[in-house]
């Protein structure tokens, strides 16, 4: 289990004109004046918990063991849904039972998930529309306070999950799909490398034979960086998190191809 410090980091929908963001730190520093917070994001497109489960997978595991990470892209707030404490062997993450956590019970150790029941980890508050505030912030401070994640709420195991999509043949094409388009319209891709070898034994190609099909477009071979690729066409690469990337230099690989987040790429 890991240790209590005091490094909590935000990822949000709640953008950067409204009071949310400032008044979940207040409540933090109230609780822990000590308290390091980091904002990982609070530009997630509005109640997309799949864009805001991909942000978190892509950054959490770069945080000092024992970070306090909270996540609340929650539609649901106010209802039955229920608010979550997971405990890995790294980190403690704290979200609503919507799936946003998918990834992080895919990918760590130890995974011990609860439901946070405990009011003293609580704000009064008149309403229920605001759980970042009111519940998920204290509940982080007070665990960078050591407060013990058993004190919180009783272990469940029927949490929700997202369905995490993998690449999968169809005919002599292996089809991935778009999971994320980046500030610059980038185009990442759930694509591995390891999915390019697979192509590779099946088709007996070379990496440079390899064609992407994306929105129209045909893609021959990867680039090693942006530079490569040229202004007036798409081109794919291999980003630094280890995904097939389609991008135009200089420009939107999304607006260029008018293609989004779902959006099929087929590779043979």
């Amino acid at each position: 289990m890991p240790s209590a410090i005091s490094v909590i980091t935000l990822l949000t929908d709640f953008g950067a004109r409204d009071y949310f963001v400032a008044s979940m730190k207040g409540v933090i520093l109230n609780i822990n004046p000590q308290a390091r917070i980091v904002d990982l994001s609070h530009q997630v497109a509005p109640q997309q918990v799949e864009e805001a489960a991909y942000l978190l997978k892509s950054s959490y595991r770069y945080f000092p063991d024992g970070a306090v990470h909270v996540a609340v892209v929650d539609p649901g707030v106010g209802s039955a849904r229920r608010p979550l404490l997971v405990t890995t062997s790294r980190y403690f993450f704290l979200a609503p039972d919507n799936g946003l956590l998918s990834y992080i019970y895919q990918e760590e150790l130890s995974v011990e998930v609860r439901q946070i029941e405990n009011k003293q980890y609580r704000l009064d508050s008149e309403g229920a529309t605001f759980d970042g505030r009111d519940l998920f912030a204290p509940a982080a401070a007070w665990l960078t306070r050591g407060q013990a994640p058993g004190s919180y709420g009783r272990l469940i195991r029927d949490y929700v999950k997202l369905p995490i999509q993998e690449p999968a043949w169809e005919g002599k094409a292996l089809v991935g799909r778009i999971v994320y388009v980046d500030h610059f319209g980038n185009l990442i891709s759930n694509v591995t490398p390891l999915h390019l070898k697979e192509v590779q034994g099946v088709t007996k190609k070379s990496i440079s034979e390899v064609t992407i099909r994306a929105g129209g477009a045909a893609i021959e071979g990867l680039k090693t960086s942006y530079s490569e690729g040229a202004k007036d066409a798409p081109h794919a690469l291999i980003n630094s998190n280890g995904h097939v990337e389609i991008f135009v230099k200089d420009g939107s690989a999304a607006e260029w191809l008018k293609l989004g987040r779902g959006e099929r790429i087929d590779i043979s």
